[in-house]
């Protein structure tokens, strides 16, 4: 088996940071979130790390990130263009925007050759999710007929802001502690000391168990994702060139759901009791610069990080 390798999800990271020279440091020694996620994934076993960006952010990304990760890991590049669509589709008149995670993934087909995990640039997982995914993936294989995925779980109140709204995936698991589904969530507030979610607009509010696990997009992939990926991307396409050519998505847990639905593969759920942070806002970004350098005095991470 080969060793694992890091995947990580920054094509859109130019267009969040209105240019990534303009990425807003929140390390005591300058360094982005991503910095801290690449360090974990290093210490936790893993060698290797695929960028998957845009060609219109190579220059900046490379010398911004890529640069001072290729002293300690092997760095390689992948990119997810607008064009780049199986034999027989064009982009339809007026798109802007690439087609979504699974579209990402799909861009590294060519890159990609061992078992791996997927990660969000600009979400910090913490230490402790990196060595479940690598231990994972190093002892799993896929068998005959079925493949064996996982998916890095987080407690839902380690994953929430005081200053607005998120987006979380509910996940239920059976007994064995084996995904059966994520239920997107797209309002999730703290309100009145609970956490709530509302499903029409407002109207109505439900309440949420913090200890729920929830996804954070931090999945634990065969090669074998990569070849589904591309089987099923011609029938995403037909659906969303017909109904929504513009803004449909080929999203990664889609593609999943479908492979769950089909008996073809089984996801366990690994779970972290770390501490997710992001900008999700920009009231966010005191509290992150705050726990990142409160974690640096305790000696999880040296400063520089990169030294």
């Amino acid at each position: 088996m080969k060793k694992p390798v890091l995947v990580v999800l920054a094509a859109g990271m130019g267009s969040r940071y209105g240019g990534l020279k303009q990425m807003d440091p929140v390390g005591p020694g300058g360094e982005f979130i991503i910095d801290y996620s690449i360090y974990d994934a290093h210490r936790g076993g893993f060698d290797t790390v695929v960028f998957i960006i845009k060609h219109e952010i190579e220059e900046a990304f490379r010398e911004t990130v890529g640069r001072r990760v290729a002293r300690y890991m092997e760095v390689r590049y992948a990119f997810q263009q607008l064009d780049d669509l199986p034999e027989g589709y064009a982009v339809p008149e007026g798109r802007v925007k690439p087609f979504g995670t699974a579209h990402a993934i799909y861009a590294a087909r060519n890159v990609v050759d061992a078992p791996f995990a997927v990660i969000n640039a600009d979400d910090y997982y913490g230490p402790e999710a990196f060595r479940e995914a690598y231990r994972f993936l190093s002892a799993t294989a896929d068998e005959p007929g079925r493949y064996h995925y996982a998916m890095v779980g987080y407690h839902l109140a380690n994953t929430v802001t005081e200053h607005g709204s998120v987006a979380r995936g509910i996940c239920v698991t059976d007994g064995a502690g084996m995904l059966e589904s994520v239920t997107e969530h797209t309002c999730i507030e703290v309100r009145d000391g609970a956490i709530r979610s509302t499903l029409d607009g407002g109207e109505s509010w439900l309440t949420l168990a913090p200890d729920a696990l929830v996804s954070m997009n931090l999945w634990c992939f065969q090669p074998s994702f990569l070849t589904e990926t591309a089987a099923g991307f011609p029938a995403f396409l037909e659906d969303t060139l017909a109904k929504n050519p513009l803004k449909g998505e080929y999203f990664l847990p889609s593609v999943v759901t479908r492979l769950l639905e089909e008996s073809k593969a089984d996801v366990k759920m690994l779970e972290s009791r770390d501490k997710w942070y992001g900008v999700t806002y920009q009231a966010d970004r005191p509290t992150v610069v705050q726990a990142l350098a409160d974690k640096t005095a305790e000696g999880v991470y040296p400063s520089p990080l990169w030294r």
